[in-house]
């Protein structure tokens, strides 16, 4: 027999590291460079607020996981505050966004690969890496665990080695370097070469880097003491965001021309070229390699719970509620490995058309998911005042005006995705995408699950006439 719930298997360091390595994605290490490229030294502003804003949003995320520990998270809370259609379409959205970057890494994984062992093609290595780490998953949470901790060490140790590697050359530590002190950051134009409306640009590419930062708060779920691990998960998010993101884009901009193209392509392979050191390319393809894990690894246990929690709503299948004996939901791991599958087969039969729509229709989703935080916060921390003030043990600042600044932001952000060229494709197929979700939960969903609650409430009626009926005639 499984077991009927999941089980707490997930440390308080284990919950740690992931909440520390889960925004250090190959978006940092390789796409840190186009945003440079595209918006001048004054890219560090852009990281800066964009790097705020998730800071509030994982501010008000801890404060509902802590007095509601649960694997479907804010799915769960805008269930709860503003209904079954928003949680439903969350849900799905966050689902669906996670299924197409597993298969964008699982093929950034077998891309590597395939450079060091050309025997074995890009598919075949993207199948290899995405069904080894379905295992992991598959096989016990504490695995899962392990396997991130490791990965998000190796993360977070090389990105502060990069950063310490470019102060040092800036500050004229690095013999036979000449330091360029600030020159690249007012001699090429100046700090916004391209204005501020860049900036704005930036933000909006930016804020969707942080994007996993939320991991930690659906893993809380699973933590041997949840509002302990999400306390230390969340407080760490300023510094995270201050160091790895902040400070590494900070080095970059002052140590490389923001003009220099070829230089940005890969700024630490830059870098480590820069020092001498031999094998850069190698050196960086590794890293980038144990990110490509680390956020396949992440994607399969979150995509699994979401989907778990949306079937013990009602909202998917209940066949994927069944739970291993290690309490594990395997067929929801199972099932969000095979529609990652069928989305790595689109990418190599058709990448321009199919593929690249799946990618587009994904692009706006953690914004939605980002607002859906910010206004369920709105509704239940209202609704815990009032109820159960006590329970508040752990707050979002200033509430609530900046739970409503948040909100403003992140609607101008969206806004601003459909007058940017290059993401107004994204911003229509999303909420395309998003209207399709909520029309599915209305026309399919809605009356399946009135019709059961209907059915539930006639058998109670007659098992309460029944019994009724049978203690009168016990009294005659």
């Amino acid at each position: 027999m499984g077991q009927e719930k999941l089980q707490k298997q997930l440390k308080t360091r284990h919950l740690t590291m992931i909440s520390l390595g889960g925004i250090i994605g190959a978006g940092l290490f390789v796409g840190s460079g186009a945003v440079i490229n595209q918006t001048g030294p004054g890219a560090v502003v852009s990281y800066a607020v964009a790097g705020l804003l998730i800071v509030l949003v994982m501010r008000m995320l801890g404060e509902m996981a802590i007095q509601n520990p649960d694997s479907g998270s804010f799915a769960t809370y805008a269930h709860q505050a503003l209904g079954p259609w928003a949680g439903f379409t969350i849900g799905w959205l966050y689902w669906f966004f996670w299924v197409v970057v597993i298969a964008i890494e699982a093929t950034a994984g077998g891309a590597i690969m395939n450079g060091w062992i050309p025997d074995v093609p890009i598919w075949a290595w993207s199948l290899i890496l995405t069904f080894l780490l379905t295992l992991t998953n598959v096989y016990s949470v504490r695995s899962f665990g392990e396997f991130e901790y490791w990965f998000a060490m190796i993360k977070v140790v090389a990105i502060i080695l990069f950063i310490l590697l470019g102060a040092a050359i800036i500050f004229g530590f690095v013999p036979g370097i000449a330091s360029p002190g600030l020159s690249n950051l007012f001699g090429h134009g100046g700090f916004m070469p391209k204005g501020v409306g860049a900036i704005f640009v930036g933000i909006v590419t930016v804020v969707f880097s942080f994007f996993g930062a939320e991991i930690a708060a659906v893993a809380a779920g699973e933590s041997e003491n949840p509002e302990k691990s999400v306390i230390i998960a969340i407080r760490s998010v300023v510094w995270r965001i201050l160091i790895f993101f902040i400070g590494s884009v900070a080095v970059l901009v002052t140590l490389l021309p923001w003009n220099a193209g070829e230089l940005l392509k890969s700024p630490y392979v830059t870098m480590l070229d820069m020092v001498g050191i031999p094998g850069a390319a190698e050196v960086m393809n590794v890293v980038v390699l144990v990110a490509v894990l680390s956020c396949l690894n992440s994607a399969l246990y979150t995509n699994s719970r979401m989907l778990y929690s949306l079937a013990k709503k009602g909202s998917a299948p209940r066949a994927l509620t069944k739970i291993s004996k290690s309490g594990v939901p395997v067929r929801a791991v199972w099932a969000s490995t095979i529609f990652a599958y069928v989305c790595a087969i689109f990418n190599f039969i058709s990448p321009d058309k199919l593929f690249l729509f799946l990618v587009n229709a994904s692009g706006a989703i953690a914004l939605l998911v980002y607002l859906a935080i910010a206004v369920s916060h709105l509704k239940l921390r209202k609704k815990a005042e009032r109820e159960n003030p006590k329970a508040l043990t752990f707050k979002m600042w200033m509430f609530p005006y900046l739970t409503y600044a948040t909100i403003l932001a992140m609607v101008a952000i969206l806004i601003g995705m459909a007058f940017i060229p290059d993401m107004r494709s994204q911003f229509y197929l999303s909420m395309l995408l998003a209207v399709a979700v909520v029309g599915s939960y209305f026309l399919f969903v809605k009356p399946k699950q009135e019709k059961q609650q209907q059915y539930e409430q006639d058998q109670h009626k007659e098992d309460k006439d029944y019994t009724g009926g049978m203690l009168s005639k016990a009294e005659n």
